[in-house]
């Protein structure tokens, strides 16, 4: 056995038999670096470079180290991407920081200038160097994490009227004047008016202007504006003045009155005003903005209904103006628009390309574009397309992923496939049992397969697209780490599998009992239980205080079937609780050292709602809760997640699913976290929590941290998590920090 290897075991052997000590604190905050150098070999995702057949990505070596390989895909040769030593000297120059070739602050890189040079983000910036000479500039800051937060802010009413928009024939500008639309001439200072309808409660937006490819019609929305809510936060301890500061944002609720956008035509030659009859889409939380048809005959736009039971795909005449539905989806519950929604235009729309789950479980079906009938439903039976990779409208054939198509294996497991447009021909490109993602060359000619499980290391394999045949191995990934569990077990309906992980410390002794903590998240947006491997996760620290640490995902969250999915519809309190509950009994049953007499929980956003549901509806069961950044009450958090999950109008299924309304319910050990510059979820959900627990008289811990966005509380935060579970499943009392230097650790967190 290796030198390295008996001496993290003689560690973790070694260690103190207590649990929750300052060893098991110093041994689990270094626990990313420590898995880290006993992992090698393990590939990031492959990048191609543009109008190319070569790819790179980063792999790791021993001790923490990595590198960037290059690879022909003709010839299948591996060789450096890039000088490291040159690139890590030249932009420590640069950044002022120092880096060394084997650990660059980077995992992506993008060729630029014809594979002349590469960008990055490294630190706040982002960076360019070239390859020639190895001169490194900074570009910029680099980008913050958008958090989806509310809609665009309000256009002023003296919208943009210098910024006209030009008519693809070069002739003519339309504009925006005293909320109406005018016409000119390209270049002059004369205008005149194509709308006079137009007023600060119903005017014409900028944005929405879309000329027809022969420059004869203009498509616009009229907007009548909602109520565009404000949040205001404090900044109550900014790092460059002894005052606070205060933000506000645009921030829309559940049942907020939204902008009402009326599409209308305007024909050039006749300066008229055409009406669209709006019967077709009456009461819209969305509209997408404008698309005409290359022949100008007419355009489309995606209708979002308020509610989100009815989507449409709507094409207006050009020539009457006259709308008519070429797809037209209706369901009892939702239409999950935000995570199961694709189309593509065949052919300027002779046929489409739709995702629907209207067979329940989610295909991909081909219409006619004209009739606005189905034509054939290309991928079918009890499984799910999970995304569309390319539509090859010459060939009349898709590749895309799906999952669950394989009785018996993990239902959520990624495979990738090819079919023709007539549902015929459906070849796998995936073999092995795991979790694939595949990245396709430019040219649709090669692929690189990278697949996984949580128990087994990333294999990455370069494909041929033709047939799927194999080309070359590219690594082959090696880890000396205790893997995660798999784990299934049937749901409360007695036939669903439900599936999930487990986390055990490295020093796991199946002679010891040891307390539960739950990591949930169970948003229905997606499904979260980790499929590939991954050489450190966050769980994995909180296990070696002397957990057993596991993630479910339950019934009401996606990527199975329609009826899964909608366990979730008006019910967010559910939270697959009854499916996660008995998950926990089957491991029981299994592994006597699992003990559910000491049960933790703990999440993030829809997570933090979660945890603090887990001691409000289920005390029973679930003792302790950490819940960060909770959106506590769906009728306070942003209006398109909360809408889409809990429907429109708001009904008493609002109050029965709030934290708020049912605080004097707690029971067991409750730990609120949030950080007053929460953008994502407005940190009034957590102080209203908090005001009911009080009016209540409940006992409960709270940590509000200065200057924080959305997280668990960043490293300090962590720590008292971590804390807070020690003591009340371990009943050990935690190190005292005020004594000892604390450990820092950085995890990464789902966020709604």
């Amino acid at each position: 056995m290796p030198t390295k290897v008996l001496f993290v075991i003689c560690v973790f052997i070694c260690s103190s038999l207590a649990q929750g000590t300052l060893a098991d604190y110093q041994r689990a905050f270094k626990l990313r670096e420590t898995f880290q150098n006993l992992s090698t070999d393990v590939p990031d995702p492959a990048s191609w470079i543009a109008g190319s057949t070569r790819f790179i990505y980063r792999k790791a070596l021993s001790g923490g180290r990595h590198e960037f390989v290059l690879v022909d895909a003709v010839t299948a040769a591996k060789q450096s991407a890039f000088d490291h030593a040159k690139l890590a000297d030249s932009l420590s120059k640069a950044s002022g920081v120092t880096y060394t070739p084997e650990k660059l602050p980077f995992t992506i890189v993008s060729f630029t200038d014809s594979g002349k040079a590469i960008e990055y983000a490294a630190g706040d910036f982002r960076w360019k160097t070239d390859l020639s000479g190895y001169a490194t500039q900074k570009l910029g800051p680099a980008p913050r994490r958008n958090n989806g937060v509310g809609r665009p802010p309000h256009p002023p009413v003296s919208e943009s009227f210098n910024k006209p928009v030009a008519s693809p024939d070069g002739k003519w500008e339309a504009l925006i004047l005293n909320c109406n639309l005018f016409l000119r001439a390209k270049g002059a200072k004369d205008s005149s008016a194509l709308s006079f309808d137009g007023s600060e409660g119903n005017y014409y937006e900028l944005r929405s202007i879309v000329w027809s490819p022969d420059s004869r019609k203009i498509a616009a929305f009229r907007v009548k504006p909602g109520q565009h809510r404000t949040i205001t936060l404090e900044d109550s301890a900014p790092a460059d003045q002894v005052q606070p500061k205060y933000v506000t944002l645009e921030y829309a609720k559940p049942g907020d009155t939204v902008d009402v956008k009326q599409p209308v035509l305007f024909t050039i030659a006749d300066r008229k005003e055409h009406a669209i009859d709006s019967s077709l889409f009456p009461n819209p939380f969305a509209l997408t903005r404008p698309v005409w048809w290359k022949d100008s005959r007419g355009f489309t736009f995606e209708y979002n209904e308020r509610g989100h039971q009815v989507y449409r795909v709507v094409e207006v005449n050009a020539e009457t103006a006259q709308p008519r539905a070429i797809i037209d989806e209706e369901a009892k519950t939702f239409f999950c628009y935000s995570g199961k929604k694709y189309r593509h235009d065949v052919n300027e729309g002779k046929e489409i390309v739709w995702m629907s789950e209207r067979d329940g479980w989610n295909h991909l079906y081909l219409y006619d574009g004209t009739t606005g009938r189905v034509k054939s439903q290309i991928t079918k039976g009890q499984w799910v397309v999970r995304g569309v990779d390319k539509v090859d409208d010459e060939h009349r054939q898709i590749w895309f992923h799906a999952s669950g198509m394989y009785p018996g294996k993990d239902p959520y497991f990624n495979h990738y496939f090819r079919i023709n447009f007539d549902g015929s021909g459906l070849a796998p490109l995936t073999e092995a049992d795991a979790n694939h993602t595949v990245s396709f060359s430019p040219d649709m000619k090669y692929y690189v397969d990278q697949w996984s499980r949580v128990d087994l290391p990333t294999v990455s394999e370069l494909r041929s697209a033709a047939d799927g045949k194999k080309i070359a191995d590219l690594e082959r990934g090696k880890s000396e780490t205790r893997a995660p569990e798999s784990f299934h077990t049937l749901g409360r309906d007695g036939k669903t599998e439900i599936w999930g992980v487990m986390v055990r410390p490295a020093n796991f002794d199946p002679s010891k009992k040891y307390p539960v903590i739950e990591n949930i998240y169970a948003g229905p947006q997606d499904s979260f239980v980790p499929k590939s491997f991954s050489v450190y996760n966050p769980m994995q620290s909180l296990a070696e205080l002397g957990f057993i640490v596991v993630q479910i995902d339950g019934m009401g969250t996606s990527n199975r079937s329609k009826a899964f999915h909608d366990v979730c519809w008006k019910n967010l309190q559910d939270a697959g609780f009854p499916d996660r509950i008995l998950w926990h009994k089957a491991v029981a049953a299994k592994y006597p050292y699992y003990d559910i007499s000491r049960v933790g929980i703990y999440g993030l956003s829809a997570g933090g709602q979660n945890a603090l549901g887990a001691v409000l509806f289920h005390p029973e069961f679930y003792k302790v809760a950490v819940a960060a950044s909770g959106c506590h009450d769906n009728r306070m958090d942003k209006i398109w997640w909360n809408e889409q999950w809990m429907g429109w109008p708001l009904g008493p299924e609002y109050v029965a699913a709030s934290n708020v309304e049912n605080a004097s319910r707690l029971k067991g050990k409750l730990l609120l976290t949030v950080g007053e510059l929460d953008d994502n979820v407005d940190p009034a959900s957590t102080y209203q929590v908090i005001n009911a627990l009080i009016k209540a008289g409940k006992t409960f811990d709270f940590l509000l941290v200065p200057g924080m966005r959305h997280s668990p509380g960043g490293p300090y935060g962590e720590r008292k998590h971590y804390d807070f579970f020690v003591h009340h499943l371990l009943g050990v009392e935690p190190p005292d920090w005020n004594e000892s230097d604390g450990p820092v650790l950085t995890t990464q967190a789902t966020v709604q």
